[in-house]
């Protein structure tokens, strides 16, 4: 028999060809699905009537992303124990509610859970973090216009489980072109919020707004509220790429280093060093950042975690380090660390037999 009382809800616009996956891991697991569609043109509201899912429909002008999950929210009755949001491009593992009752106790207000945010062209997850998105009926809000998130009134109690995975499986055909101007807004709307701003730089620079970005992180770095050390170092990193991008290697350089002391446990600004310096030729520095990236085995859960930092890259980058340095073994056993990684690439392959032919 359930413990508690359990809920999903979502809101969705024109994603009919994700209701049945969507429908199909919530069945016989959550005791209701709410749904806030907000003025689907396709099928959408007509297949998830016909799965079983208890649909809302509104508009909602202009856009923005926290007022329909709050109202999404309200529309789940109040005597449920906990609510679910997750996305119809994205899916449960087998199990989640029996993982979900076994992590949850009599004080939790939030369960933090692992999150699959993409998965690479040979199947494997990518960027993968804690999410929190699974929280108790009341006390909760959405803020933010855009990468909108939940606030809890009165004192949060976080729980953590690994014993299920929500998978992000987005459609890439969908324009994200509303964020940069809802993530203008937010700053607006709160300017000294320092997530906003880590977040407008960053789209900045998804843009190649390289300058408006170099700006906006700057400001973000500026902020007293920001003090995550990983996410400052982000912001950094973002700017090195910036400069880089702009051809400017000394600054690009100054920010890495930067980074890398601002979150020196962390690998991924080790691994933004080492690339600008292979766009720059410098061996040694190329040598030392992968050296310090590698010898970082515990991968962060958090969103900031970079793919390219846990991949095959920093074995690629440091064997080709080693090589031009003229330690060619070295250079041998990480290109062939990084075969074993990604075994179909041809140009690592080709570079393992040319390092080999040198010993």
């Amino acid at each position: 028999m359930n413990k508690y009382k359990v809920a999903v809800y979502t809101i969705c616009k024109d994603e009919e060809q994700f209701v049945s996956r969507f429908m199909a891991c919530l069945k016989g697991e959550a005791d209701a699905v709410y749904v806030t569609d907000t003025g689907s043109s396709d099928n959408t509201v007509k297949l998830l009537r016909e799965e079983g899912a208890i649909v809302n429909e509104i508009v909602m002008k202009p856009w923005r992303f926290d007022i329909p999950r709050n109202i999404s929210m309200q529309v789940i009755p109040k005597d449920f124990d906990i609510i679910v949001c997750i996305d119809l491009d994205e899916v449960l593992t087998p199990g989640w509610r029996a993982a979900i009752e076994r992590a949850w106790t009599p004080q939790t207000t939030r369960l933090r859970y692992p999150y699959v945010w993409n998965t690479l062209p040979d199947g494997k997850p990518g960027t993968t973090f804690f999410y929190d998105k699974i929280t108790c009926r009341n006390g909760y809000r959405w803020v933010k216009p855009v990468h909108e998130i939940l606030e809890y009134v009165g004192e949060e109690v976080q729980t953590y489980c690994h014993d299920f995975t929500l998978s992000h499986f987005p459609d890439h055909t969908k324009s994200r072109g509303s964020y940069l101007p809802l993530l203008e807004q937010g700053c607006r709307e709160a300017p000294d919020d320092d997530r906003n701003s880590h977040y407008l730089g960053r789209e900045y620079m998804y843009y190649n707004m390289h300058d408006k970005a170099i700006v906006e992180l700057q400001r973000h770095l500026s902020l007293p509220s920001a003090k995550w050390d990983a996410e400052r170092s982000a912001s950094m990193r973002y700017i090195a790429r910036c400069y880089l991008a702009k051809s400017e290697v000394k600054l690009a350089i100054v920010w890495a280093l930067k980074a890398c002391a601002e979150a020196p446990g962390e690998r991924e600004p080790w691994v933004e060093l080492g690339k600008v310096y292979y766009a720059c030729q410098n061996w040694p520095g190329l040598y030392y950042a992968m050296k310090q990236a590698l010898a970082i085995v515990e991968k962060p859960m958090s969103y900031i975690c970079d793919a390219d930092a846990w991949n095959h890259a920093p074995h690629d980058y440091l064997s080709i380090a080693a090589f031009d340095l003229g330690l060619y073994k070295e250079a041998v056993e990480h290109c062939e660390q990084a075969v074993i990684m990604e075994p179909t690439d041809v140009r690592l392959q080709t570079n393992l037999h040319m390092m080999k032919a040198k010993i």
